[in-house]
């Protein structure tokens, strides 16, 4: 399923690491029916011609001398058999849970790379339940139990062919309670798999209520709604209790059903054998046979069920997930096909370049005709936008709710792809290397994400520790206007900022924002409505941070409280996706008429 290519060679010496355990196994249980045999008759070395043939080639020592090296070389083949398991059964856990870390990473990876339109609609609690807990069942419950499936699978059969050798009658009551077993399992698979469903979705339900507790606790507290999420995770746990409770009672069936059958078939064989008055010591040897193959067939046979109950419950999280890649794999598949041609009509398509260099830009930004629809909508949200944007010129983009701006927004910074038209850097297409452009832009919303760690790791984001430009981040908290905030912090830059930046006024975080944008030296910064949701005495600090970097920064502004444009080069007033007004502040806002 996508993530074990390459590793055909390795399972294949798996599997006859496998035969071989199973083979030692095999021969050192079939062994210890003729040893006990010995033990009570030695004269019965004389009628093996193999045993009595090395016994005179040794010559040296006494026959229950060389009995007692015949108990050793068992003991031997026993040590050795359970060190070759120890080393297969670490395998088995290595590899399953490299593949998990390799589909966590897949997973990842693709939701990071996925169009910005596919997170529009998606819940984070269901990519988080995917990446940890469907892809943890996948591990457990699909690889290694798979894999474990086998290893019992094998050494069951090698042991049942081992008692039918012995005597194929009794070894016909064993089969007879291995069907008794599986037969259970079939009656019950639907009802596996309703129990592993239901366990996938609560604990999907779960992630999202604990989200949405926790990530709006400030709310919750006021509002006094806690009894609302707690009767929610009542709800949800018990379901879950519910799932879980009746596999894992399920799983433990099989070992007290063998148990019971196999101690009542020795017994029960024994008395009748003896009632039948068959010979006492040859019974002895295939009872030490049975006896010790039901030490490992009775954990065996639990084990197998086990693992197929694990399989069966799983198959909800193996469906979800293979589904959810193969569409992923289309919605990337289709990310990747396009590439920059605008064609007569004037649609868009792209290819994006890994290479991290920045676009070239040193005239103007144009868009050109642009048109955008959200998929599954009719309603057209950008209507043959124009406008350019010059090097080192603030513009606003101001209008009502729901007029565009946030979308134009989003088209400029490249999460949007333009249905129709273009948007060309002195002349040339940023679809032609959407990274290269988007390294040129810092973007700065009305709500700063923060990592919970210290202001230099927030304002370095995504930069290692030990790669972090010292020099760089102090001239990017100047021009933030920062500098005395960390000068009053105990620990400075170092200080943590606690989760979502909790520990942080608005303003401060915003100013980590620009401070942000500014250490990894964009060109371009968009603000999205950054300072909507400060006081005035902030505002004004957060206004007059923007102000400075007037000239030397290329800014596109949306915002609704206007004074906080009067400084930018032009106004562009939207309505209903399309540019209505545009002008000066004087001309736009004021609504004074220009001078000529």
């Amino acid at each position: 399923m996508y993530i074990m290519a390459g590793k055909e060679g390795t399972l294949l010496l798996l599997l006859f690491a496998i035969l071989f355990n199973s083979l030692l196994e095999t021969v050192g249980i079939g062994l210890v029916g003729p040893f006990m045999g010995l033990v009570t008759n030695s004269d019965a070395i004389e009628s093996s011609p193999l045993l009595s043939r090395v016994h005179e080639q040794i010559g040296w020592i006494p026959t229950s001398q060389f009995i007692g090296f015949l108990g050793l070389a068992i003991i031997l083949v026993f040590y050795l058999k359970s060190f070759l398991k120890f080393k297969i059964q670490r395998y088995i856990f290595d590899f399953g849970y490299s593949q998990q870390g390799s589909l966590r990473l897949r997973l990842l990876k693709t939701y990071l790379e996925l169009p910005y339109t596919f997170h529009l609609k998606s819940n984070t609690s269901l990519l988080v339940q995917n990446i940890l807990n469907e892809t943890d069942k996948f591990s457990n419950g699909i690889l290694i139990a798979s894999l474990n499936f086998t290893v019992h699978l094998v050494v069951l059969c090698t042991l049942l062919l081992l008692l039918i050798v012995t005597d194929p009658l009794a070894t016909t009551v064993i089969f007879g309670v291995l069907l008794v077993i599986f037969t259970l399992y079939y009656r019950f698979k639907n009802k596996i798999l309703v129990w592993g469903k239901e366990q996938s979705q609560s604990q999907t339900e779960i992630i999202r209520i604990v989200n949405h507790s926790l990530g709006g606790l400030k709310e919750t507290r006021v509002i006094g709604c806690e009894s609302y999420f707690q009767n929610q995770m009542v709800i949800e746990a018990k379901r879950y209790a519910r799932a879980m409770s009746s596999l894992l009672s399920f799983k433990v069936v099989p070992l007290l059903i063998v148990e019971s059958l196999i101690i009542t078939f020795l017994i029960g064989f024994t008395s009748l054998s003896l009632f039948l008055g068959r010979d006492p010591q040859n019974l002895t040897s295939i009872l030490s046979i049975f006896a010790v193959a039901s030490i490992r067939i009775i954990p065996t046979v639990n084990q197998l069920a086990a693992a197929t109950t694990g399989i069966r419950a799983s198959s909800y999280s193996l469906d979800k997930l293979y589904y959810d890649l193969r569409e992923l794999d289309k919605l990337c598949l289709d990310k990747e096909s396009k590439s920059l041609q605008v064609s007569s009509s004037g649609s868009v398509t792209y290819t994006e370049s890994k290479e991290q260099r920045l676009m070239p830009f040193h005239d103007q930004i144009a868009l050109e005709q642009v048109i955008y629809r959200y998929p599954g909508t009719e309603e057209t949200s950008l209507k043959d936008m124009s406008l350019t944007i010059k090097k080192g010129q603030s513009i606003a983009l101001i209008g009502k709710s729901g007029a565009g701006k946030t979308t134009l927004v989003d088209v400029i910074l490249g999460l949007l792809h333009p249905e129709k038209g273009d948007i060309r850097v002195d002349g040339i297409s940023i679809y032609e290397n959407l990274r290269s452009w988007q390294n040129l832009i810092g973007y700065i919303p009305q709500s700063i994400f923060l990592l919970d760690d210290t202001i230099e790791s927030n304002i370095a984001f995504g930069v290692p520790h030990n790669l972090i430009d010292q020099r760089g981040l102090e001239k990017a908290i100047e021009a933030a206007q920062l500098t005395e905030l960390v000068e009053q912090l105990g620990e400075g830059i170092k200080t943590q900022v606690g989760e979502r930046g909790v520990r942080l006024s608005g303003g401060q975080r915003q100013r980590i924002g620009i401070a942000r944008a500014l250490y990894h030296e964009r060109e371009i910064l968009v603000l999205d409505e950054a300072t909507a949701a400060l006081d005035n005495e902030t505002e004004s600090l957060i206004t007059e941070a923007i102000k400075s970097l007037s000239g030397t920064k290329t800014m596109i502004i949306i915002a609704h409280r206007l004074t906080t444009v009067e400084h930018c080069d032009r106004i562009y007033m939207m309505e209903k996706g399309r540019i209505a007004k545009s002008g000066s502040y004087r001309e736009v806002v004021l609504g004074e008429q220009a001078l000529f």
